[in-house]
């Protein structure tokens, strides 16, 4: 499938990301197999410590991951002031986006090739719908942007997929017309269709706020207890470190370090890695400006996307086109599925250049509400 124009501690889970311009038209080839299906990866009761020069080289280099995560705010202002990087910046960003050009100004394309197909339409929250902040609790959606995903739901299926709690998504976003997905797809609520079950556990009928009939599916529920217990001993480990802070996500557990003094970084590291020496079923992953605690299953975004498209009826479709929109590198895992699947395309959103399984990019969320607007015209009028 061508969408492209002619311009066209035990825990370590995450590689370390590589900032590179890639230097020819992404091409892809469709695997030929996948694995094998089950829920639970394989661990180990207790994993072994590594020789200490191993684990100096993987908190090293969790500590450039860390810092490279996101440009500080002393970077940023550095940028604003500095006009040859500025320039330096926009010729790297524009060298880049002839490998991820823009879903704005590739968007005459992009609906050539939808055509009549029906869109199935899947978005991050956080940096994606919203800024990102400093203060995770106040990343609130702006009513303009909440009018273009009301108004893109009324016309294609839209689910928010986010690595913050279901409920949490949902008082941010407050728009009954979606499908919710929270805790990286750990917990999802979606439609009563043709699925009850998938890799072996139920989904459970309930109703959501207006009283319709929903299917819960939590692949992760027996973890509930554990996850309590690891963000009660996260809170105390690193509640001397300045700037640090607690998210509950129910089956996830985030530790912001956003507003933490670069040089604790390697402290917040080592504290929490500390801890989870005890947990071997949990993992560590890593996204902005973020530490996340999960479950050792085999789920995420993109199982999340595959649950809710046969959900929907339209995983065996050849007339459906899902679109996935996000910033994060949790985002990864739903645009490899849709590359895998030649069917679908993801859209990277960031201001910076990256390696991504996306095939269109935006910068921010201000061209992500552009984006869903152009979309919702161009649906109606072509109806």
């Amino acid at each position: 499938m061508d969408l492209k124009t002619s311009l066209g501690s035990p825990v370590i889970a995450d590689p370390l990301p590589t900032l590179v311009l890639p230097s020819a038209v992404m091409t892809f080839t469709t695997p030929t197999s996948f694995p094998s299906p089950g829920l639970y990866l394989n661990t180990s009761s207790k994993k072994k410590p590594l020789p200490g020069k191993i684990e100096e080289v993987r908190a090293s280099g969790w500590l450039d991951l860390m810092m490279a995560s996101s440009p500080t705010r002393k970077r940023q202002i550095k940028d604003v002031v500095n006009d040859v990087q500025a320039d330096d910046h926009d010729l790297q960003y524009c060298n880049w986006m002839v490998d991820y050009p823009s879903a704005l100004t590739s968007f005459e394309a992009i609906t050539d090739f939808a055509g009549s197909k029906r869109l199935a339409l899947f978005l991050d929250y956080d940096g994606t719908l919203s800024p990102i902040v400093d203060n995770p609790a106040n990343a609130i959606m702006s009513d303009e942007m909440r009018a273009a995903v009301r108004h893109v739901a009324s016309l294609f299926p839209t689910a928010i997929i986010s690595g913050r709690s279901r409920d949490k998504v949902f008082d941010f976003v407050k728009l009954n017309e979606l499908y919710y997905a929270g805790s990286h797809g750990m917990d999802i609520m979606g439609p009563v269709g043709k699925t009850t079950e998938s890799n072996g556990v139920e989904c459970i009928r309930s109703t959501d706020t207006q009283g319709k009939e929903v299917n819960l599916f939590q692949p992760a529920s027996e973890f509930l207890p554990m996850i309590d217990e690891v963000y009660k001993r996260l809170g105390e480990s690193i509640m001397d470190i300045d700037g640090a802070r607690m998210e509950d996500n129910k089956f996830c557990v985030s530790v912001h370090y956003r507003n933490v003094a670069e040089d604790d970084y390697q402290k917040v590291f080592q504290r929490v890695t500390a801890v989870m020496e005890d947990y071997p079923c949990l993992k560590l992953t890593h996204g902005r400006k973020v530490l996340e605690v999960r479950p050792v299953i085999d789920w995420n975004k993109g199982k999340a996307v595959e649950f809710l498209l046969e959900s929907l009826g339209l995983n065996e479709s050849e007339d459906v086109l899902p679109i996935y929109v996000g910033d994060d590198r949790t985002d990864e895992d739903a645009f490899k599925v849709l590359k895998a699947s030649n069917r679908g395309f993801g859209i990277l959103v960031s201001s910076i250049p990256k390696e991504s399984d996306a095939f269109y990019s935006l910068r921010d969320p201000a061209e992500v509400m552009e984006f869903l607007k152009k979309l919702a015209t161009w649906k109606e009028q072509s109806t």
